[in-house]
């Protein structure tokens, strides 16, 4: 308990049930973080603070549109206003548009490319202006195996999410002059609301396919990254910054 005692975080994309948001908003705040919980689904928000806040936590829900740049400066600033700093960011928000580049239609790569990425560089900017103000800080990147190594049908989701691994690390050193540490991590195949859409299934056998090229045998779980963000999040990890975590029970060693 209270690795991250008393910092103030700001996590993307939470109202998805089970997630990656989510598990890391509800961890962050069992381990003492007051959690600012922000997706475009708003009643989904409200869910996941209310949540946190059943279980004796403090959180804060609001509506975000992670691709509008006037909602990040809005968003960053109810932060402040609300809690006084903005100590870790976690870009967590996306979609998964996975065709082949045969069906995939421009709209798709832009959408792609704008929820997954562009996102991430408008959280990044103006997360790193409250973090400066803070004294430092902790941004973690929500990135993918697929922005590691090719995968089928993901020409546009793993454009993007390279983009975000090679971002991260410009951003890292960028920001440490001032203290603010970012990071990248690439989740396998982990068991949420975005991979039973994948898989066309809300059942996780259905994924034996993709868990047939892990070497561990088996689904993750969004417990599994919220785990590696809260490191990452804490002061444990204060001499970390540019680096990339592959939490992927070995997919993209074989």
């Amino acid at each position: 308990m209270g690795r991250v005692q008393d910092k103030v975080a700001l996590v993307t994309g939470t109202a998805s049930n089970p997630s990656l948001g989510r598990a890391t908003a509800t961890l962050l705040a069992r381990e003492g973080a007051t959690v600012v919980v922000t997706d475009i689904d708003e009643a989904g928000a409200k869910d996941c603070a209310a949540q946190i806040e059943a279980a004796g936590g403090k959180a804060l829900a609001l509506h975000q549109d992670v691709t509008d740049e006037q909602q990040w400066q809005a968003v960053i600033a109810a932060t402040e206003e609300h809690f006084g700093s903005l100590d870790v960011l976690v870009n967590n928000a996306g979609i998964a548009v996975l065709k082949p580049i045969s069906e995939l239609s421009l709209a798709d790569w832009n959408r792609q490319i704008e929820v997954n990425l562009t996102s991430v560089f408008l959280g990044c900017k103006y997360g790193m202006e409250a973090m400066r103000r803070a004294g430092g800080g902790s941004i973690v990147n929500l990135s993918s195996v697929a922005g590691l190594v090719g995968l089928r049908s993901c020409v546009a989701y793993g454009a993007a999410k390279g983009g975000v691994r090679l971002m991260s690390k410009s951003i890292a050193v960028e920001g440490a002059g001032d203290n603010i540490r970012c990071n990248s991590v690439h989740p396998g195949v982990i068991w949420t609301n975005m991979q039973a859409q994948a898989v066309g299934s809300d059942n996780p056998d259905d994924a034996n396919v993709a868990v047939a090229r892990v070497p561990l045998g088996r689904l993750g779980q969004p417990d599994d990254i919220a785990n590696c963000i809260l490191y990452l999040a804490s002061d444990e990890s204060n001499y970390v910054t540019g680096a990339e975590f592959t939490v992927d029970a070995g997919m993209t060693a074989v």
